[in-house]
């Protein structure tokens, strides 16, 4: 069987109160299940402007048009705007996509504070952010997050050893192109990692001769060829949801047409045994379109390595 998990990254309060519902009604139209990640905690985009000084950010924001994506209001919180404090304002939102029948999960407690931040940070700073998601997510949904992506494909020693100490049941915290189990510096961490095997939509659009007209025709030619454990895909509330939604549903029409079945992390996880899962080092890496160094999915590990 063809599949496709829909993974989408909620990272703001607009992309939270206009773009998730929008989905929603989108994929309860086509029919496509999907997992929605959010981020629980207070909005603070405008604080992204640190980025400036990072390789390739520019390059990157004048492709994407950030400011239409994501709207001046929303690029303003956290600096001279304060930021609103996403899983208290809609918590009603969030409840209405578990009520629809999607998966909900973790993306993060505060989105720009975790990715530009948990890299270097230490075991309390991150056990903190963690804890503040987790019992958010709680108070809303009245039960364990079970699902983790993060943000920004960030994360940390502390982080990953934090994913099998809550208990989430598969996390998808990097790039890669197969379900694994990740090797972090020798140490064998126990939850499959369900890594995003697609480029995103921002990555492609503005290079190479791509743009809002053809990039579905693009990623449609990746995914031609089906890999034995499928295909996860990112997308984002505040693009995809929001201006891009139109390029979203020509992707849903041609991933029918090709046969896949559009699935959650959780049904993806569940018909994979991790006692056979491949063991794979996790490290820093490049991915062509992204500005910043995110974790992707190494070499395969061997315990021989050890002797």
């Amino acid at each position: 069987m063809r599949t496709l998990v829909l993974k989408i990254d909620v990272d703001t309060y607009r992309g939270t109160l206009i773009g998730v519902p929008r989905l929603v009604e989108l994929l309860l139209r086509h029919r496509a299940d999907a997992s929605f990640l959010f981020s629980l905690g207070p909005d603070h985009t405008g604080r992204a402007i640190k980025r400036v000084f990072r390789r390739g950010f520019m390059q990157k924001v004048s492709r994407t048009s950030v400011l239409a994506h994501y709207g001046f209001k929303t690029l303003m919180y956290g600096t001279l705007l304060p930021g609103p404090d996403i899983g208290r304002c809609c918590a009603g939102i969030l409840r209405s996509v578990g009520e629809a029948g999607f998966e909900t999960g973790i993306h993060c407690w505060d989105h720009i504070r975790w990715q530009d931040g948990v890299r270097h940070a230490d075991a309390r700073w991150t056990e903190r952010e963690l804890q503040l998601a987790t019992k958010r997510y709680s108070e809303i949904f009245g039960e364990a997050a079970r699902i983790h992506g993060a943000a920004g494909w960030q994360m940390n020693p502390h982080a990953l050893r934090l994913m099998q100490r809550v208990g989430f049941s598969h996390s998808s915290d990097c790039r890669g192109t197969h379900p694994f189990m990740p090797v972090w510096n020798a140490e064998i961490v126990n939850c499959p990692q369900l890594p995003t095997t697609l480029p995103t939509l921002d990555e492609l659009i503005g290079v190479d001769g791509v743009d809002d007209g053809n990039v579905h025709e693009h990623l449609l030619a990746l995914t031609r060829d089906a890999p034995v454990n499928g295909h996860v895909f990112t997308l984002h509330a505040e693009l995809e949801g929001m201006k891009l939604l139109p390029v979203f549903e020509k992707l849903l029409l041609g991933w029918h047409e090709q046969g896949y079945t559009l699935t959650t992390l959780s049904k993806l996880g569940a018909g994979l045994d991790p006692y056979y899962l491949p063991r794979h080092e996790i490290h820093w890496g490049r991915v062509p379109g992204r500005s910043g160094e995110l974790l992707v999915q190494g070499a395969e590990f061997l315990n021989e390595r050890l002797a």
